[in-house]
């Protein structure tokens, strides 16, 4: 029986389930799920970081984007309230769409 220790979407034990498996899980607790998550996005990173082909970059993007969504839950933050502050920045700081690297700063 293989043995994971990791944070699992919802639906998972339901799909072993389906292919005639047991799944054996427990809920983790608040400081048990944030440290799963940052696992997990490291993760989902080194995936997207490894990606060749577009479509598997933006699934793996969707994956971060997932976990971004379960984290800012974790902080009583709803996918919207998140987006709100994300434009918020953009508005005062800008985005990242002009692609600019700052080399740096003279002193005059």
């Amino acid at each position: 029986m293989p043995v994971y220790n990791k944070l699992v979407r919802d639906r998972i034990p339901e799909i072993i389930e389906m292919e005639g498996q047991t799944p054996v899980t427990r809920i983790l607790s608040d400081h048990e799920y944030i440290l799963e998550i940052q696992k997990k996005m490291h993760e989902e990173l080194e995936e997207y970081e490894e990606a060749i082909h577009t479509s598997d970059r933006l699934e793996e993007l969707a994956d971060l984007l997932e976990l971004l969504h379960a984290a800012a839950s974790l902080y009583g933050a709803s996918p919207s309230e998140l987006e709100e502050l994300r434009a918020r920045k953009a508005e005062e700081r800008g985005g990242f769409a002009k692609r600019m690297y700052l080399v740096k700063v003279q002193d005059d």
